[in-house]
């Protein structure tokens, strides 16, 4: 643990996330100068200009920031869970239960609405489901679980894809790579990310001894069974939260907590909590941008760009770990 705060760095993340905010806010094709945009967030400004920051890149960009916050807590409540780095958001099976009910909905020809209460309800099923056959019996049951589901649910989602037409396998492939595009209610990720951090700093020393290994965590007391209860729900809801605003978006419940881990030098979680939900916002809003600009006017979906990104920094963070 460190032995003074680390404000410092915290602050500096907070400063790459009011960046990325900024430039989402700016960049686009419509040309915005930074006087516009000040003039547009002071209630004044153009009302076309007005019309695109407020309701197009706004909602849009806070959207990424929810859905990136929410998938790199819970990817660091995941690795206190199960006491592994490699432990992600998705390993739980929420992500392929979110993604039955999702595609569900586009083959039946449902609107936007109805996609999201399908891709919530399946995320629900699969947590209820993970939940019931491996609690009880350890974190490795639970880990046992959650990939039997989310095989089970990959397997349901390639019969969906080979079953969907034309027009639906395009829509069904852009939000199982991730796909920002029709965010307009960035209001559910993004209390979400507020308070799952809120809860993982007050909770930080109990995340602390659980990471530490049952034997010490019982040792000095800790209600293990029921830490975990709390973990997996906490995880869970992040995760479907995440899914069901973004689609699947990878390596951001990866390298976010790592990146908070590197960054600042500790393994306290009231620290880590703060960190990992910027830096994973940040990663997501910057990931969003590249995605709508790159190849303007056709969007990229953001899970093809993050994992292309994510794959060299994971490595280059590694071999940083291991010097």
């Amino acid at each position: 643990m460190p032995t003074a705060a680390p404000w410092p760095r915290l602050l500096l993340m907070l400063g790459i996330a009011l960046a990325a905010l900024g430039a989402s806010l700016l960049i686009g094709s419509t040309e915005t100068r930074p006087a516009d945009l000040l003039a547009v967030l002071g209630g004044a400004g153009d009302p076309a200009l007005r019309t695109v920051i407020l309701e197009l890149r706004l909602p849009r960009v806070l959207t990424a920031f929810g859905v990136g916050g929410a998938l790199a807590l819970a990817g660091l409540l995941m690795q206190a869970l199960f006491r592994n780095p490699l432990a992600d958001p998705y390993v739980l099976g929420v992500s392929g239960g979110a993604a039955v009910g999702a595609l569900l909905a586009i083959l039946a020809g449902a609107g936007f609405v109805a996609l999201q209460s399908a891709a919530a309800g399946g995320a629900l099923a699969a947590i209820a489901l993970v939940w019931t056959i491996g609690r009880g019996q350890g974190a490795t049951r639970l880990l046992l679980t959650g990939v039997i589901v989310a095989s089970t649910c990959g397997a349901v989602v390639t019969l969906q894809l080979s079953l969907a037409s034309g027009d639906q396998l395009r829509g069904m492939v852009f939000w199982l790579a991730g796909d920002l595009s029709a965010a307009q209610q960035p209001w559910l990720a993004l209390p979400a990310v507020l308070l799952g951090t809120l809860l993982a700093i007050l909770a930080g020393p109990s995340l602390n001894v659980l990471a530490s290994g049952e034997l010490r965590a019982r040792s000095v007391g800790l209600d293990t069974e029921r830490w975990r209860s709390i973990v997996f729900a906490g995880a869970a809801l992040l995760t479907a939260v995440a899914v069901v605003s973004g689609g699947t978006i990878g390596f951001v419940g990866l390298v976010g907590p790592h990146a908070a881990r590197f960054a600042l030098r500790s393994a306290d979680h009231r620290w880590l909590a703060p960190a990992a939900a910027l830096l994973g916002g940040s990663l997501v809003a910057i990931a969003d941008l590249l995605a709508r600009t790159l190849a303007e006017p056709r969007q990229l979906p953001i899970g093809g760009l993050l994992a292309l990104v994510g794959a060299p920094v994971f490595i280059a963070l590694l071999r940083r770990a291991a010097r």
